[in-house]
């Protein structure tokens, strides 16, 4: 059982569930009647356990590059801890893959393409890009923003005007937090190796770069509406969002210390969820 829990551990089945709900999410978007989501719930199934077993073996090879660090960082992983060896992490990163491919085949073959093409950008960011900085950022936010085109793909096996905003929303939001995270993290990023913006140009240029990645967002975000994309019920949450990314955007600015910018990472969580809640309700008539 302990080598199960292990196993369970290495894969962080809240963030593999995240990216499977991730699909749902586009899936629904892309719909535009919940009706027609509720007659696809085999393929909405099938989306959510490519999402959630892809996302799984990234985790896994993740940790079996990282396991001399995280022996330092973080002992207790199931690596380090010795609960799992380096290479059962990747027979079980194997193991993933083949389900979340098998699922992903027998959905279509868009679907299939789609997440050859995710699985090597994760595991591309495992081996290397991680190190990268700014384009290590870029490959997390592309991870981040595929599972929504993806649901896309599951329900109408084509990519929908709606969803590829919402993915460059997610992309730039997400790349503006990416970026944020290098400021609260320069200390042990500069023990890693890891050439972060912060570490490379200093807290001031990352803040300022982050900030016009959230503000980018802000500005893209009411096409949707003006192209008649989403129903009213979009604007509302959207406000709520754009209000927030901004005075984030400003906060980091006028204060790009590591204190601050730890503060910042976990808010603009909200303002995310918050936006992904406004494209949900845009397709309500």
């Amino acid at each position: 059982m302990r080598k199960v829990s292990g196993l369970i551990r290495l894969m962080r089945p809240i963030n593999c569930s995240m990216m499977g709900l991730a699909v749902i999410v586009g899936a629904i978007i892309s719909a535009h009647d919940l009706t027609v989501v509720n007659d696809a719930l085999s393929r909405l199934m099938l989306g959510f356990i490519t999402a959630f077993t892809l996302t799984g073996a990234s985790m896994a090879i993740n940790d079996y590059y990282d396991r001399d660090i995280d022996a330092i960082n973080e002992p207790n992983r199931p690596i380090p801890s010795g609960l799992i060896k380096p290479m059962e992490s990747l027979f079980f990163a194997a193991a993933l893959t083949f389900i979340g491919l098998a699922s992903a085949a027998f959905t279509c073959i868009p679907c299939l393409l789609t997440a050859i093409a995710s699985w090597i950008i994760s595991a591309a960011y495992s081996t290397v890009g991680k190190r990268t900085g700014l384009p290590g950022n870029f490959l997390v936010s592309t991870c981040i923003s595929v599972p929504f085109i993806y649901g896309g793909l599951v329900m109408r096996e084509l990519i929908d005007l709606n969803i590829v905003f919402f993915a460059a929303l997610a992309f730039l939001a997400n790349t503006g937090r990416e970026i944020t995270k290098g400021i609260a993290d320069v200390e042990g990023d500069k023990i890693r190796g890891i050439r972060t913006l912060a570490i490379s140009h200093g807290a001031r240029v990352a803040a300022y770069a982050s900030s016009a990645s959230f503000i980018l967002a802000v500005l893209l975000s009411p096409i949707p509406a003006i192209l008649g994309l989403m129903s009213m019920w979009f604007l509302p949450p959207l406000i709520l969002a754009d209000i927030g990314f901004t005075w984030s955007s400003l906060s980091l600015i006028r204060e790009h210390t590591g204190e601050n910018a730890k503060r910042i990472k976990k808010i603009t969580l909200i303002w995310m969820m918050i936006s992904l809640i406004a494209f949900i309700a845009g397709t309500i008539k």
